[in-house]
């Protein structure tokens, strides 16, 4: 028996990756009214550029690191040696990377915009977090978190007054992940031995990376590459101010369904490499369900609450987001779907060839849609995009494994999320004109969303919903005993 609890490394997981975004949704009221939909904007297309950048420096190696590492998690000697060679490995094209990326700087009419995110590929040579992520131990990576993300938040609210203050709000963003990152050396000894130099042999890892980092250029193209042609093609900051804000709530929101599947690829990849297939499948057929579970009560809800949302959170200007919004809470189910067939099975079972032919044919659709609905709608031709290159990806990866995973089953797995999500969304649009843009009439309107959802559920004695509620109460009940 693996000692190693899903349950509790998916919350670790989850407050880890809400905690990565918990610094710009706690400041984006603040910021969107200092900074201006403008400011917000810059920042958005500038650090789009430098994600390239950081793209070239990671190489994939956090896919890879974490895969590899899952495989020899109980050898000590043999993930000593991983660790190492991939963090050679990340070091060499970082600091190519950073050169490249200052004489860029130097020649951009903001440099010193452009040259205060050159923290960002440090943090790349500092992060070894799919070390932890690839041992299971995803509670090491949760107090740091909270820590840096804490300090993140002060410095803003400090420093960032005025909109001439763009600079200090890109230093903090950039400054604080680093050193986050950094301190994870500090526990790293504990895991693994002290380099010998003789026993390594990075180079013998470059194909099978090189393999994984296809998908990751493909994958940034519909990631990033939407706002670096919202801002080429508009010439206007503001559109990409509209874009960032509404994909920064629909990337929180979705940080739910998705964290499952940072903790579920080691699981799977352990049992893939014991050769236990049939535990893997059960697995991925409980993953497919948690996604509905979540998945369709979050999209459908952020479409209903949206319009009463954003006036009060971005303040006024910032209409737009709404429409926006409506669009990105798709990619919560396609991101969702797509990133349990690709990323927990594909991935972990050594298939990443089939994973980056249909990653690189959603990127293509969506570079040509972009290039084409962005004319027209703007940001909204952006969104859309995007939705229809994710959903894409999700029914090509179903379609590749359907002698292993039945396409049938997975849908059919949803069936109650569906209809308990159709009641929920339908009540929730009839009454929600009846609240005014506030706090506590979102609050409001997710609580009653949330009931309906889970009394639905529970009239349909929805088994998967029902053994994990009964689980979560005897814990608490046996904790207070």
């Amino acid at each position: 028996m693996r000692k190693k609890s899903i349950k509790k490394n998916y919350m670790y997981n989850l407050i880890y990756q809400i905690l990565t975004l918990i610094t710009p949704f706690i400041t984006t009221p603040y910021l969107s009214r200092v900074l201006g939909a403008n400011g917000v904007g810059t920042y958005s297309y500038i650090d789009s550029v430098c994600s390239y950048f950081v793209l070239f420096a990671t190489l994939g190696l956090t896919t890879f690191g974490q895969r590899e590492v899952s495989y020899v998690q109980d050898d000590r000697k043999k993930r000593t040696i991983i660790f190492w060679e991939t963090n050679i490995i990340e070091l060499v094209a970082s600091m190519l990377c950073i050169a490249a990326y200052v004489i860029f700087s130097l020649n951009q009419t903001d440099a010193n915009l452009y040259l205060v995110l050159v923290f960002n590929l440090l943090s790349v040579i500092a992060n070894i977090s799919w070390f932890f992520q690839g041992m299971e131990e995803f509670g090491k990576i949760v107090l740091r978190n909270i820590i840096f993300k804490f300090a993140n938040i002060v410095f803003i609210f400090v420093c960032v007054r005025k909109k001439e203050d763009l600079f200090w709000y890109m230093f903090g963003m950039a400054f604080f992940a680093f050193i986050n990152n950094a301190s994870y050396w500090l526990t790293i000894p504990k895991y693994v031995d002290k380099p010998k130099l003789k026993e390594l042999h990075p180079a013998r890892h470059i194909k099978t990376v090189i393999s994984l980092f296809i998908p990751t250029i493909a994958i940034q193209i519909y990631t990033v590459l939407d706002k670096t042609m919202i801002g080429m093609i508009t010439k206007d900051a503001y559109e990409n101010g509209y874009y960032e804000q509404a994909l920064k709530i629909s990337k929180l929101v979705l940080t739910v369904v998705t964290s499952l599947g940072t903790v579920m690829i080691p699981r799977i990849g352990y049992h893939y490499s014991k050769g236990d297939t049939e535990m893997v499948k059960t697995y991925m057929y409980r993953a497919y369900r948690f996604v509905w579970l979540c998945g369709i009560p979050l999209t459908l809800g952020l479409i209903a609450v949206s319009s009463n949302f954003v006036p009060w959170f971005f303040g006024s200007g910032y209409e737009k987001v709404v429409s926006l919004l409506g669009v990105l809470s798709m990619l919560i189910l396609a991101i969702g779907i797509n990133n349990v067939t690709g990323m927990q099975y594909l991935i972990p079972t050594e298939r990443q060839t089939l994973f980056t032919i249909t990653v690189i044919i959603g990127a293509v659709a969506n570079f040509v849609l972009n290039f084409v609905l962005i004319r027209f709608l703007q940001s909204l031709g952006a969104a859309i995009a995007s939705v229809v290159a994710e959903t894409t990806i999700a029914v090509m990866q179903i379609y590749i494994v359907r002698r292993e995973l039945s396409p049938y089953q997975i849908i059919k797995s949803g069936i109650h999320y569906y209809i308990a999500g159709g009641i929920m969304f339908v009540i929730l649009m009839n009454i929600k004109n009846v609240f005014t843009p506030s706090i506590l009439h979102t609050l409001a309107l997710v609580i009653i969303g949330a009931v309906i959802y889970g009394v639905a559920l529970v009239l349909m004695r929805d088994e998967f919903l029902l053994v994990n509620a009964n689980n979560i109460i005897k814990k608490i009940l046996k904790r207070g005993n």
